[in-house]
């Protein structure tokens, strides 16, 4: 939560809940239901898997929304988007690699 820099009250606020149970959840006395979960992952612009622990990878809203464009395209085009992130990514170990 620090990410978003919300208290616990300012938190609970935005998912229906109070600060109290933020912070029982927090400390893993109660689990929150799916839809409770699924509202603390969309106010603090976040996966659920990556609330949930399932992925340390953190994809915000933006980078979802992307992917899920890319998603819809015809077969072609994401080829040609994923060659472009590819070579985005190369480029980005390259000079990583030779700045150690």
């Amino acid at each position: 939560m620090a990410s978003k820099k919300l208290s616990q009250g300012d938190l609970g606020k935005e998912v229906g809940t109070s600060g109290d149970i933020i912070g029982r959840y927090e400390r893993d006395e109660v689990t929150p239901s799916v839809e409770v979960a699924s509202r603390l992952a969309d106010a603090l612009g976040v996966s659920l898997d990556y609330l949930s622990g399932k992925t340390d990878t953190e994809l915000d809203n933006a980078a979802l929304g992307r992917i899920r464009d890319i998603t819809v395209m015809p077969e072609e085009d994401r080829k040609q988007v994923f060659l472009v992130i590819d070579a985005l990514i190369r480029d980005f170990k390259a000079r990583k690699a030779y700045a150690q």
